[in-house]
This record gives structure tokens, C-alpha cells and sequence, in this order.
């Protein structure tokens, strides 16, 4: 495992000299005074920092191996979930053999919430957790990196270039084929970034980097060692959706979005603690390969994931208010699109939050809610 160690989760004789590193870093601790108390913590930094260690040195002082760990993680998600969201429900685990170990590739909605709610429901049906990929683009701070790989991550290091990208991509290729063969499960998101517009689309470039490792065999070959199982998470409400619709209007307008020292932490925050209303985790079938063509492999995987993703009436509203202003996207309006009643409490809860949002990002927000939608007809239409 020597090997792997700069990209690896922390093993059980590593948690404990983690943990008790974390809890005397100056940085971290003010992150979470901040984040818990900030005006207190502006007015009595050193205060603040020392109530944050005492706090969590309790928290922690029972964990000594990832399993404790992941006992105590666990304790925090079922306060996110009672303080976030109306309900949480999830399909497929029967398809899932007890004795096989998955590569879990996933839609990507929320930073740290997609793999969380895999976790939680692998977890209570008794299975173990998963090993989460995880960019190095978010572990621009130490502290960070420390508390993504006591949480099983390990890191996908796109900040390489050249040869030393190969060399890294390869490394990470032979690394989930390490996990798959030592019977411990993957996560990985279907595509780099969040999908920010609530377009679902696998990247093909992602199924050749898994491949990667074994890429003188057929691609088929390769991948069905990884016994790929395609996840959908379907979010009532988008925790992120005006940061993102900020974004994508940037991108729109000027070409460019800059992102802050803070960006990244400020939507793993907002993912964690905004409202999600009803959440539903879908898992699929494994993969059944005919073909070694990436895209055609990257386009079972979608048509499971749109096939399985859960709408809700909130996509179906956002749906609606984009054909009353006339803002539907070409083609969308030759799409045989079967509206639901609409339920009147669904109806209010989306438009007061829609209400609140500048009305510059009014057509991004709607389409992130929408999209979802027009996917899913978009593909019946090709059946």
C-alpha cells in the first residue's frame, strides 16, 4: 500500500495522530469557530478557538480506527438530515450482491452530500461505506485534506500536468482496482465538477481513466472488473441552486468565473446546512458491457441515471414558469412532457424561494430545477 499512500485514506494506526493534529491547528479550529459563532470569533479569536478544541476534543476522544470514525460522521448526518430535509428514501439496494465490492459512479449535484447520502444508506443496510473520490482542487488547505481522508476519501490529483498527470491518472486507475479487489466500494461523480445546469451526462474521459491502469486490454475488459453499479440522487431543492445560477450567469456574461480562496468551502457549507426537502438515492444494475466505445458505455450509465433519478414537483414548477416567460430551451417544446398534478404547498414553497432570487439568475435557476426533466423526455424520445 506504500504505493498509494499520497493519495489514500488514512488507515486505522493514522486516524488517531490525525485527529489529535487537527485539534491543535490554529487554522482549522478557526474555521470552525467561524463557522459556529463568526461574530464571537472576530471579536475573541483566541476565546473562540479554545472553546472549538475543547468541544471537539470531546467529540473525537472515542475514535481510534476509520470504523469509530465513520460511527462518529454518522452522528452528524442524522442531524444534518433531521435539520434539512423532509424526507429520505432510496431504491436499488436489492440489485447490490452482498459478496461484491462496486465502483459507484454517480450523478454530482452537491460537493460533499452526494457520496454522504450513499454512505448513509449503505450504512444502514448494513453494508460497508464507500471510498470517495475527491479532487485536489478542494484540498487547497491542509486541514482540509486531513479531514476528507479520515472520511475515506482519497485524491484525484488534477492539478498535475504533462507526464506527471499519466502518471497520476494511471496511479488512481490502479488504486480503484485496488479497492474493488480488496473488497471495499468507490465513489466517483459521473464527470469532473458539479453539474451546475442539472444536465446529468457522464464524461467519457472518465470511463478511459479508469481504464487507464489496464489500458492495453479492452476497455469492456477493464471497466467490468470494476463492477460499475450508476447512482442517481435527486435533490427536492438544491442547496446550491443561486450559487450556481451566480456562476453559470458569470460564465454567461463575462466569460469567466473567478473563483475565491472561499468558494469551494462556502458551497461545502451551504451543501451541509441549506434545505433539501425530499431526498431520494437510487441505485442501478451493474453494468453490462457490448461495447467497447466510451460514449456508447457513458450513455448506459446516463440512461440509467435520468431513467432512475426521482422528479419532483419542484423540477415540474420550474418547468412550467420557463414555457410561461418563454425561455424553454430549443426542441423542449416538441417533447411530450406528461405535467403532474402539482400539489398547492409544493407550489408555494417553490415560488417563495424563487421570489428571493435576483432576477438576472431567474432562467439559470429555473433551468438547474427543469433540466432534470427535459433530460429524461429527451431520452424517451430516443427510445
Amino acid at each position: 500500500m506504500d504505493k498509494f499512500k499520497s493519495i489514500r485514506p488514512y488507515h486505522d494506526d493514522e486516524i488517531r495522530p490525525v485527529l489529535d493534529r487537527l485539534i491543535t491547528d490554529p487554522e482549522f479550529l478557526s474555521s470552525i469557530a467561524s463557522f459556529y459563532a463568526p461574530r464571537l470569533s472576530r471579536l475573541f479569536p483566541g476565546v473562540m478557538r479554545l472553546l472549538a478544541r475543547n468541544r471537539l476534543k470531546g467529540q473525537v476522544a472515542s475514535v481510534h480506527d476509520v470504523a469509530s470514525m465513520q460511527d462518529v460522521i454518522a452522528g452528524y448526518m442524522y442531524k444534518m438530515i433531521e435539520d434539512t430535509t423532509t424526507s429520505l428514501t432510496h431504491s436499488g439496494l436489492e440489485n447490490l450482491d452482498s459478496e461484491r465490492s462496486y465502483l459507484f459512479i454517480s450523478n454530482h449535484r452537491d460537493i460533499t452530500m452526494d457520496p454522504a447520502f450513499v454512505n448513509y444508506m449503505l450504512y444502514h443496510a448494513g453494508n460497508q461505506t464507500v471510498q470517495i473520490a475527491t479532487g485536489d482542487n478542494l484540498l487547497k488547505k491542509p486541514f482540509v485534506s486531513d479531514l476528507m481522508r479520515l472520511n475515506k476519501s482519497f485524491i484525484v490529483r488534477r492539478s498535475l500536468k504533462g507526464r506527471e498527470l499519466l502518471q497520476g491518472l494511471t496511479l488512481l486507475s490502479e488504486y480503484m482496482q485496488y479497492c474493488i479487489e480488496q473488497h471495499s466500494h468507490v465513489w466517483i461523480a459521473q464527470r469532473e465538477g458539479r453539474a451546475k445546469n442539472g444536465v446529468d451526462k457522464t464524461e467519457a474521459a472518465l470511463l478511459k481513466m479508469l481504464a487507464m491502469y489496464q489500458r492495453k486490454k479492452p476497455l469492456s475488459e477493464s471497466l467490468g472488473k470494476l463492477h460499475i453499479v450508476p447512482v442517481s440522487i435527486s435533490y427536492e431543492y438544491d442547496a446550491c441552486d443561486v450559487l450556481k445560477a451566480e456562476e453559470l450567469y458569470q460564465i454567461e456574461t463575462t466569460g469567466v468565473f473567478t473563483k475565491t480562496e472561499k468558494s469551494d468551502i462556502e458551497s461545502i457549507v451551504a451543501g451541509m446546512i441549506g434545505y433539501k426537502g425530499a431526498v431520494h438515492v437510487a441505485f442501478g444494475t451493474e453494468i453490462q458491457y457490448e461495447s467497447d466505445d466510451p460514449d456508447l458505455i457513458a450513455a448506459s450509465i446516463d440512461k440509467q441515471i435520468l431513467a432512475n433519478y426521482k422528479l419532483r414537483d419542484s423540477n415540474f414548477i420550474a418547468l412550467e414558469i420557463l414555457k410561461d416567460e418563454g425561455l424553454l430551451p430549443e426542441g423542449v417544446a416538441e417533447l411530450d412532457i406528461a405535467i403532474p398534478v402539482i400539489a398547492e404547498q409544493s407550489r408555494e414553497v417553490f415560488m417563495n424561494r424563487y421570489k428571493q432570487v435576483d432576477s438576472r439568475l431567474h432562467r439559470h435557476y429555473l433551468l438547474s430545477y427543469a433540466n432534470p426533466v427535459i433530460s429524461y423526455y429527451r431520452m424517451q424520445s430516443l427510445a
